[in-house]
């Protein structure tokens, strides 16, 4: 009887998702095309986990309960956050839009809230940040995006009885299923109604229901009621980009897709392997080895690999979701300020082979990868052994040259459908050789 129940509940939540039907409107595929030409943005994890140094899952991973991690916002006070700052910071590396963490699995809703009482307005520091990150993203002219958590770790109308994160937080009395959906319902009405023109909402946690992250047959243990929270979203803000961070193939309703610490058809995280979508991409990784602040990481990332990283996602016609998580006291961290600011030189150098290019037409190979636009395109030796790379273009090769150099000619041969490139006598560049091939 029990695997009946529970087929019948399987089938049931199916057919809710195959049920749904969704036509993006115009602003929406205007809006598809503009963030795919992008290429890279500043994903932001902050809160009063802060506080305690020792990333943004510490509610879990230390089991504290409710009732204890509620004080933390009693001494949640950020007095050396700018907004104006952190707007810069992202637009001086070269990022074309702010994906901010508006409430995450901790419950903690970092605007002015009328849904919970547990939001930065209830703190010492009494500051919408949303508001004031939006504001300044209008006037220096970067997209803002959204994360919102589907999972919560406090509420007791979660249904925590059946997800696999949370358990320890001591929550006791049962869960009220539609109470949460309409207490989320309302929270997106509120981001999408006083913050003006927000570029996409990224959902988070509904992994949180599933039994594993390898399995991508599995069907959620609860009706997240996509349909209705998708179709609101679109309602409110048509040209609003819906992505959710299941680690399964899009589902109707979703406008983008995304990958977590993973490039798209990899699964080196081990949270990936889905198959990839015709829709835009993303890809999100840290600059150390953690999303909110932790005191004791200190594997940051090099600038090399960051324009490596990038490069490679270009590669493959993704954004990269490059990540901060800034100190408790509202700064974000110097040394990631320093590698930001070095991608960011690299870019107003070789941008034009990042924003606007569409993918490569063979996928990031282990010598680089190829990125083009139009008849143009741009060969990325990010290792260089000197060994000759063969390629067969799409298009008839008319010339080839360094990009750092036009002058400088680059020896190639064809034959038949195959050119192949000669690299022993070209001078590597210490992070990127970029060949620029024009075609016709």
């Amino acid at each position: 009887m029990k695997k009946l129940v529970s087929l019948t509940f399987s089938l049931l939540v199916a057919s809710q998702l195959l049920a749904q039907t969704y036509t993006p409107t115009p602003e929406n595929i205007k809006a598809r095309a503009e963030f795919d030409s992008s290429r890279f943005g500043m994903f932001i994890h902050w809160g009063p986990s802060s506080i305690l140094g020792a990333g943004e899952w510490v509610m879990n991973n230390r089991n504290i309960h409710t009732d204890d991690y509620q004080v933390l916002p009693k001494f949640f006070n950020p007095i050396d956050f700018d907004a104006r700052k952190w707007v810069a910071t992202a637009k001086e590396a070269g990022m074309k839009y702010i994906t901010l963490i508006s409430r995450h699995h901790d419950s903690f809703s970092m605007w002015d809230t009328k849904q919970s009482d547990f939001n930065i307005m209830n703190t010492p520091f009494k500051r919408d940040v949303v508001k004031e990150i939006a504001q300044e993203c209008q006037r220096q002219g970067i997209k803002l995006c959204l994360y919102y958590s589907l999972l919560d770790w406090k509420r007791a109308d979660y249904q925590w009885e059946t997800g696999r994160t949370g358990k320890g937080t001591g929550r006791t009395a049962p869960s009220s299923w539609p109470s949460y959906i309409n207490f989320m319902k309302a929270q997106l009405t509120e981001l999408l109604t006083n913050y003006g023109p927000i570029t996409t909402i990224w959902f988070d946690g509904h992994w949180d229901q599933l039994d594993n992250d390898t399995d991508k047959n599995q069907v959620s243990k609860v009706d997240w009621h996509y349909n209705e929270i998708y179709t609101l979203i679109h309602q409110l803000q048509p040209q609003c980009l819906v992505g959710n961070n299941h680690h399964l193939s899009p589902l109707p309703g979703e406008d983008f897709q995304m990958f977590e610490r993973d490039l798209p058809g990899e699964n080196k995280g081990g949270l990936s392997g889905q198959s990839v979508s015709a829709l835009p991409l993303e890809t999100c990784e840290t600059i150390n080895g953690s999303w909110g602040f932790n005191i004791t990481d200190r594997k940051h990332k090099s600038a090399e690999e960051l324009v490596h990283y990038l490069v490679r996602a270009s590669g493959y016609g993704a954004n990269l979701l490059l990540n901060v998580g800034p100190m408790p006291n509202g700064e974000i961290v110097p040394e990631h300020v320093a590698l930001l600011k070095q991608v960011g030189q690299w870019l107003k150098v070789n941008g034009e082979t990042i924003y606007g290019t569409k993918g490569g037409f063979i996928k990031p190979q282990e010598w680089g990868c190829i990125t083009q636009k139009g008849n143009t395109y741009y060969i990325h030796i990010l290792k260089n052994d000197g060994k000759p790379i063969s390629l067969e273009f799409p298009k008839k090769v008319k010339s080839m040259n360094l990009l750092e150099d036009k002058s400088a000619k680059v020896a190639y041969t064809t034959k038949g459908k195959t050119t192949t490139i000669n690299l022993s006598t070209i001078t590597p560049n210490p992070i990127d050789t970029i060949i620029e091939v024009t075609a016709r």
